[in-house]
Parts: C-alpha cells; sequence; structure tokens
C-alpha cells in the first residue's frame, strides 16, 4: 500500500517535471519564432521581398529594332522582321517531363535531343531550345503551358534584293544584330539598337501578368539610305552576270556613279550570295571585289596618261606621234598592228601602247604622278566601304623608264575597280574630284579640281572616237547618245611574271558626252573562249546598262535640249 503510494507520487512529480519542460521549450519556440517574424517582417524586410520576387517577378528583355537599309528612292534593302525565340529553365521543364513529347512536336525537334538539351543543362537557369521562330510557330509552343518554358521577341535581318545586294549591304551576325560584311558593318554604329530592360510578374506559365517597372528603355537603330538605285542596280547586277555566264569568266564587277555628285548608283559582282541564305554560301564568295580587289587596269589608264601629256602643254588632240616600235631598255614595246604617225586622238582611238609609252617618257615622273594622284590612284576613295583597298602605285622616285613606260598602258600599277570608276568621273565633272559615297546626297557636292577643264573636255572628245566604228570600244555606243570611254585588255599577273592566255577585260567611259551624268567601269576577269578583250566583253555591258540607266533618270538624248522649242515640240506631236 505504502509502496504504492509512492510510486504515484514519484510518476506525478515526474509529470510535472516533463510538463515544465516541455512548456520551456514551447515558450522559447515561440519566442525564437516571434523574434524571427520580427527581423523578417521589420529588420530585414528585404529578404522576403527579394523571395517573392525570385518566385514571381523577371527582368525581361525588350528588344529593339535595327535600323532600316533603303536605296535612294526609299526601296528596302534591309529590314528587321520580328520572330520568337524559344527558350526554357530546365529545373522547371523536367518537373513536367511528360510534356516534352508534345513540346518536342511543337519545336519540330527529336524528342532524344531535347530531353538531352535539358538534362545535360540541369544546372543552369537559361538555355534556347529554338532561335528565330515565325510567331505563328511560336505561338503553337506558348499555347502548350507548359512550365519553364519561355519565349522572347527578337528580330531577324531580311535583304529582299537577295543576291542583288548581297556584296553592298554584307549581313549581320546570324542571331545579333551586329554588322559582320558590308554595309552593314561600315554603319553598325548608326544602324545598331540597344535592347531595354523591365521588370514583369509572370504567372507558373511565363506570361506576363504585369509591369512593374521600366529598367532601361530600348533605343532603335537609325535608318540609312543609300545612294544606290535599286533599278539601276538591278541592270547592272542583270547584264554583269549574263556577261560573266555568256563568256565562262571567273568573275565581274561594275560601278556606276553619279557624276554630278559622286554617288554610287550601282555596285555588283559576280559570283555573288544570298545573304538571306548564308549556311549554303561559301566565305570566299562574301568579299566586295569592286571595292577590294586590286588588279593591273592595262589600257584603260591611258586617258589619265594622257591628261597628263595634255596638261604638260606639249600634246592635244591633234599632236602627231610615231607608233613605230621602240626600245626601252631590254624591251620591245610594239602594237598587234602598225599605225605609223597618227594623232594623239588614234593613238587611244587604237589604244597603242607604243604612242601612250613615248609620250609618257617624254614628261617628268613627277608630273605623272602627280596627275595619275590627282585622279585618285594610290590612295583609298574614302567611300568608308570595309577593306577598300588602295591600289599600288610607287612613288615617282622609284620609276625606272622601263617602269614609266609600262604604266602608261596599264602594267606596273593596282587599281581597284571602285578606284577606276572614280578616276572616270572626275573626268566627267570637267576635272573635279568628288568625294566618293555611299550615301544619298541632295546636291552637288564640292570637290577638288584634279586637271583643268579644258583638259577634261579634251579629253572627253579624244575618247569619243575610241567608240566609234574605228575604235576599240564601238559595242559601248548608244542610240542617241554620245559615249566617251576606254577599253582595256589585261594580262593577268602570276608566279614569276604574266599568264599570258589568262586577261583581265575592262570598259570604263561617261554618258552622255556632251554633258556627263553617269561614269562606270566594267571588269570581267578571266573571260574564256574566243572573246577576250575589253571592246567584245566589258563594252557591251557598258552599254546596255547605261542605256537604261539614262532612260530611267530621264536623262535627254546629246543637243536635245539645244534644239528649236518648235522641233521639240513637232517631235512631241509626232511621237504621240
Amino acid at each position: 500500500m505504502i509502496r504504492n503510494d509512492n510510486n504515484r507520487a514519484f510518476s506525478a512529480e515526474q509529470f510535472g517535471t516533463r510538463l515544465r519542460v516541455v512548456l520551456g521549450l514551447l515558450l522559447v519556440i515561440a519566442v525564437a519564432l516571434v523574434a524571427r517574424a520580427v527581423d523578417l517582417q521589420l529588420l530585414d524586410d528585404g529578404f522576403l521581398e527579394g523571395q517573392g520576387d525570385a518566385r514571381f517577378t523577371r527582368v525581361a528583355k525588350l528588344s529593339a529594332i535595327r535600323g532600316a537599309i533603303y536605296d535612294r528612292n526609299g526601296e528596302a534593302l534591309a529590314a528587321s522582321m520580328p520572330v520568337d525565340t524559344v527558350w526554357a529553365s530546365p529545373k522547371e521543364v523536367m518537373k513536367s517531363s511528360d510534356q516534352l513529347p508534345r513540346l518536342a512536336e511543337a519545336l519540330n525537334r527529336d524528342p532524344k535531343w531535347l530531353t538531352q538539351v535539358l538534362t545535360s543543362n540541369l544546372e543552369r537557369d537559361f538555355v534556347y531550345l529554338v532561335r528565330h521562330m515565325r510567331p505563328s510557330d511560336a505561338a503553337q509552343v506558348s499555347a502548350l503551358k507548359i512550365p519553364g518554358v519561355y519565349l522572347l521577341r527578337e528580330y531577324q535581318r531580311f535583304y529582299p534584293a537577295g543576291e542583288v545586294t548581297g556584296h553592298l549591304l554584307g549581313f549581320t551576325k546570324k542571331y545579333e544584330d551586329i554588322g559582320q560584311e558590308g554595309l552593314e558593318l561600315a554603319y553598325d554604329r548608326w544602324l545598331g539598337a540597344e535592347a531595354g530592360a523591365k521588370r514583369v510578374i509572370q504567372d507558373r506559365y511565363g506570361r506576363t501578368v504585369e509591369d512593374i517597372e521600366s529598367i532601361r528603355a530600348p533605343r532603335p537603330g537609325s535608318d540609312l539610305v543609300t545612294s544606290i538605285d535599286l533599278r539601276i542596280q538591278y541592270l547592272a547586277y542583270r547584264e554583269l552576270k549574263s556577261a560573266v555566264q555568256l563568256h565562262q569568266a571567273k568573275a565581274g564587277s561594275m560601278i556606276v556613279i553619279d557624276v554630278e555628285t559622286g554617288e554610287i548608283l550601282a555596285m555588283v559582282n559576280q559570283p555573288s550570295y544570298n545573304p538571306n541564305d548564308r549556311d549554303q554560301v561559301a566565305a570566299s564568295r562574301y568579299r566586295n571585289r569592286a571595292a577590294t580587289d586590286i588588279f593591273e587596269p592595262g589600257s584603260s589608264i591611258k586617258p589619265f596618261i594622257a591628261a597628263a601629256g595634255i596638261a604638260s602643254g606639249r600634246f592635244h588632240a591633234s599632236t602627231q606621234i610615231d607608233t613605230s616600235p621602240v626600245r626601252v631598255g631590254v624591251k620591245l614595246i610594239e602594237d598587234h598592228k602598225h599605225l605609223g604617225t597618227v594623232p594623239l586622238t588614234t593613238v587611244l582611238a587604237k589604244s597603242s601602247n607604243v604612242g601612250m609609252a613615248k609620250m609618257a617618257l617624254s614628261l617628268s615622273p613627277d608630273s605623272m604622278h602627280d596627275t595619275l594622284t590627282a585622279f585618285g590612284f594610290g590612295q583609298v576613295s574614302g567611300s568608308g566601304f570595309p577593306g577598300e583597298s588602295a591600289g599600288l602605285l610607287n612613288d615617282a622616285s622609284h620609276w625606272r623608264r622601263i617602269g614609266q613606260a609600262t604604266i602608261s598602258y596599264g602594267y606596273g600599277l593596282s587599281v581597284t575597280p571602285l578606284q577606276l570608276a572614280h578616276a572616270y568621273a572626275t573626268l566627267g565633272s570637267g576635272g573635279v574630284s568628288r568625294p566618293i559615297t555611299l550615301r544619298r546626297v541632295d546636291a552637288a557636292v564640292p570637290g577638288q579640281r584634279a586637271i583643268d577643264e579644258h583638259v577634261a573636255r579634251e579629253l572627253i572628245d579624244m575618247m569619243e572616237s575610241v567608240v566609234s566604228q574605228d575604235g576599240t570600244g564601238k559595242s559601248a555606243a548608244l542610240a542617241g547618245y554620245r559615249v566617251a570611254g576606254k577599253t582595256g585588255t589585261a594580262w593577268t599577273a602570276a608566279s614569276g611574271g604574266y599568264s599570258t592566255d589568262r586577261y583581265k577585260a575592262t570598259f570604263g567611259g561617261v554618258v552622255p558626252a556632251s554633258k556627263p551624268r553617269l561614269a562606270a567601269i566594267v571588269v570581267i576577269d578571266e573571260p574564256g573562249g574566243q572573246l577576250y578583250y575589253g571592246g567584245d566583253v566589258a563594252a557591251p555591258v557598258f552599254s546596255n546598262v547605261m542605256a537604261g540607266a539614262l532612260r530611267l533618270l530621264g536623262v535627254p538624248p546629246d543637243g536635245l535640249d539645244q534644239l528649236p522649242k518648235a522641233t521639240l515640240a513637232q517631235a512631241s506631236r509626232g511621237s504621240q
């Protein structure tokens, strides 16, 4: 009995002790919880806010559109089209792994590939699934409402004219608006956009519920209006491509310049490439031959050597020159056909190497060099095109007599098609060298005088004989317009000298000769078959392009503005 009473007393005491311990622990826990709540709510309130933001808010990118590129008449040459990029948070997506087959189907991807991409990037919060999808296709992905799959609005560069403007415009980086070639690279800072950012609340499916704040406003790129006339660009592209194919040539280039402003109206090359489909094009086709490739111009340089002779006061159109073969050092210079003693005009018309060499050797090296430099040879044209070459023109102090003689007919110096076109434009503008530009200008641009106006006028009159029936460039003639130009046919440089069976065929000129408006140069590289002279291969391209360009620009035929008004009215009524 006593023992049972003692047991009950011990149990009651033990229970009381335990109760006090439990109540003490509960009190401590309660105090700790209250203290933690006070700390989180009052002292460290940013923690909960940060955790909430991490779960419900995101920083969303605000894509900005890159500036468009237009031709001088407002036709789009390059534009950015809206596309959607699908990205994912691998951890979130794998929580709904049963949805992967549906997601793969919507992305048009193999389910195994999708699973591998996600499982191999579980430590990352961001992974691209498909870049640059059409918005309509991306909407089908969004409609699946798979947690962890998101859309990002971006822009893809599109070039409406394709390979017609490929070398001129270049392209941007495949998934980024960063210029890589051509005008896209040259004007990247102007065209480039800066993406913005904003903080948003998103639901569990990645859809934006509410905008919270703007972090950085997007800055769109500026549009670029070029000097290019897309109509003339198409003409030049079509005719050059046709000639390269017809003559089985290795390559070709053509440039058309507005004489009055220095604007480049067309610049094309063959072979070309389509910047919309760069995966199918070899990188070797990317370079713009018209601005970067140098070559020895052959007889197309002769008008500028003649300019030095006329400027010296010792030569004129009618000056008689003996074209009998001449030996300079160990080299015998002779023509294919002996012309005898002929005026300088005939030397140009028949493209006599002997006549040009004799005139050049009678001039001082410095005067020749100064004239060529004034026309822009040996220096970049200033167009700003990436990779433009300055060509090669050695200082006159390094010239020997044989070098001075060969330069007179286009060997011993190197030029680009752009330099040569610029030089012919300088002739056409009355001897004024205007800056070359790829941006549209709205008025005549002042320039620097390269040669006296009377020298330029006399040269143009002489160059008309080249396009006459007795000249080497008769295929460049135009109905209703006077043409002044010069052919060129040069051997291609090879290891240890020149290849005598590979040629560069060129033709350069200005139209209309009475008051030049356009200057152009055509270069055909290594034409095959029986025809390889500049007058046979390059001159017809010049004629066809200029005929269309003059019509498109509304340039009246030579002398039409000098006819009596009554005659013009009668002609107008007759045409009706």
